[in-house]
């Protein structure tokens, strides 16, 4: 009996059953590798070239990783960047928050609570009513409701927002 609780407690325990070689080999199956470099490797898009900077749906946008709901059109906003942009989150608890100190420059880091994958970087330059832009890359498609209250799939923002500087760089 000694052994097998022994036994059991070495495989929950084991870090080979969570490796984060394993966890990389799982994100670069599962995403595109232009997801992979943004959202495992930090990486950006060029400015006004992304698929989605510009894009006018109505919907809910997901992080393209894990599909947890991040931002909803009704506050996203063209900041002039080239990146899409956001006034604020859906629910704070579905993002966190890192300092960023790569290139020489002073920056939060955004990254998605659930697979900690980089979504961007947040800068104090948005509009009210937060003044906070998020400026976000990569989502899966946002998801409006349909007649019923349930969600549809597709990329969204509901309506133009103004205000919001430009500078401060991508995400």
């Amino acid at each position: 009996m000694r052994f097998i609780l022994i036994l059991v407690v070495f495989l929950v325990a084991s870090p080979s059953c969570n490796s984060q070689d394993k966890k990389e080999d799982y994100w670069k199956k599962k995403l595109t590798k232009e997801q992979y470099h943004i959202l495992r490797e930090k990486g950006t898009e060029r400015a006004f070239t992304g698929k989605y900077w510009n894009n006018k749906k109505e919907g809910e946008y997901k992080c393209a990783g894990c599909g947890q709901s991040l931002f909803t059109s009704d506050t996203k906003y063209d900041s002039g960047t080239g990146w899409p942009c956001f006034f604020d989150v859906e629910d704070k608890q579905y993002v966190n928050f890192v300092d960023d100190n790569s290139y020489g420059m002073k920056r939060i880091e955004v990254i998605c609570s659930n697979c900690e994958g980089h979504l961007g970087h947040i800068f104090n330059d948005g509009p009210n009513p937060t003044g906070l832009r998020y400026c976000c890359l990569l989502y899966t498609s946002p998801s409006p409701r349909d007649q019923r209250g349930s969600r549809m799939r597709c990329w969204g923002r509901k309506k133009k927002r103004g205000g919001g500087g430009g500078g401060g760089g991508g995400g």
